[in-house]
């Protein structure tokens, strides 16, 4: 489903990935776990085509994010952290569906996905309310679903999770479990340990934009003889240095 092959990327003399190897199969949860500027949000980006590798190659569903970005770009929903995409001055339900007839779905089929994505996020009492008027908590739930509406198949998340409540939280790890049984492929982002412990069936640690770990977490629990996540990835960065 995704294949990125010795990618290295660099802005000027500066490298932030290096030679990064990675396979997605379909219907997989990846956890990008790696500290601020580890690279996590550049692979990101590189995989929704909104950044070509310096070196390497990267397909998406058969696609080349370089030379084939439209292909890729159907079918990928994105959430970049702190980055909403959302129109002030349009009410919820009005940027919800917009974004929903960009991709040219169905009316039927667009009432279906809103109202489930409404149930996940409690946005009922808001819908109609516009969005410039939003909590970070409020604006961020409208992105996310903004960026599923049209039920893409591959899912990319950077800190979907960030600036939400106990309660939306809750409800962004329900649906990322929901996409996961629908045979969805996630690939997100988190500081959040206990998340990425509970949705992923692997995990990959990327340190100084150096793959350290790629590979489910049972394995690397009895490894550890431990199966406090935060605790190993500090060690294991903590290796390097």
């Amino acid at each position: 489903m995704i294949v990125i092959e010795n990618v290295s990327k660099s802005f000027k003399t500066k490298k932030v990935l290096e030679q990064v190897s990675l396979t997605v199969r379909r219907g997989e949860v990846i956890g990008l776990l790696g500290e601020n500027g580890a690279g996590k949000t550049t692979l990101l980006r590189m995989l929704s085509t909104v950044l070509a590798p310096t070196e390497g190659t990267i397909t998406v569903a058969g696609f080349d994010t370089v030379r084939q970005q439209l292909e890729v770009r159907r079918r990928i929903g994105i959430l970049f952290g702190g980055e909403t995409g959302l129109y002030n001055r349009l009410t919820a339900r009005e940027n919800i569906y917009y974004f929903g007839q960009l991709y040219e779905i169905p009316r039927a089929r667009l009432d279906e996905n809103v109202s489930r994505l409404v149930h996940y996020f409690g946005l009922d009492a808001f819908l109609d309310k516009r969005v410039g008027e939003f909590s970070k908590g409020m604006r961020q739930k409208v992105a996310i679903a903004r960026s599923i509406i049209h039920d893409p198949d591959i899912i990319l998340l950077d800190e979907p999770t960030s600036g939400l409540d106990v309660t939306s939280a809750f409800g962004m790890r329900n649906l990322i479990g929901d996409m996961k049984t629908r045979g969805k492929t996630i690939v997100f982002s988190s500081h959040i340990m206990e998340e990425v412990k509970k949705l992923c069936d692997r995990v990959v640690m990327i340190h100084h934009g150096k793959v350290k770990f790629d590979g489910p977490l049972e394995p690397l629990f009895a490894e550890r003889e431990m199966e406090d996540l935060e605790h190993i990835f500090m060690n294991m960065i903590g290796e390097d240095k």
